[in-house]
Parts: C-alpha cells; structure tokens; sequence
C-alpha cells in the first residue's frame, strides 16, 4: 500500500514558515518522498504500519493549513498516468546585457 500526503499550509508569517518546514522535515525523515510540490508519498507493508504512521502523523500535523492523507493499494499506484508540459520557450538564453538609461 501506499500512503499519499497532500497538504497546503501557509507561509505567511516566519511562525508559518516554522510549522511547514518543521512538517516537511517529519515527511522526510519518515521515509516520505516527494512526488510533486506539497504532495508526498510512502510504501507501507501492512495495516499494521498504516495505522502507526497515520498516528505518528497526526501528532505531527501543523495548527493551520489543511492536510489530506489517502492509503492506495500497489496496484492503484502504479497506474498513476504521467503528462509532462511542453519546454518553456519564454527563457532568452544569451550572455549579452542590456542597459537602458
């Protein structure tokens, strides 16, 4: 099974920035990766490990901002479907400089 974590916590006072870092270091040292930004993810072996880590999470869970947790079989998982946006063509790659006066 899979553990999925999405959250969405504020970032707007130096307290806010505490409790997210704070957060996200719990993910990482409990064997969390990152999937994408605020959305993380973990193998777990039974139910057993399930339940313990959700407990060991919601110790863990910052006072503000809103934090989500869905268990996915293997299965499930692994038919995840991955799109991938086109390049940016917006960024100039070039070493001259301009300078306007």
């Amino acid at each position: 099974m899979r553990l999925l974590v999405f959250f969405d916590l504020p970032t707007v006072t130096n307290k806010d920035l505490a409790e997210y870092r704070k957060f996200r270091k719990f993910l990482l040292k409990n064997g969390f990766i990152m999937m994408q930004e605020s959305v993380y993810s973990r193998l777990v072996l039974n139910n057993n490990s399930s339940k313990l880590l959700k407990n060991q999470l919601l110790k863990n869970i910052p006072p503000a901002g809103l934090v989500e947790l869905l268990e996915v079989t293997e299965k499930q998982f692994a038919s995840i479907e991955y799109y991938v946006g086109s390049a940016q063509t917006k960024v100039i790659d070039s070493t001259k400089r301009v300078v306007e006066l």
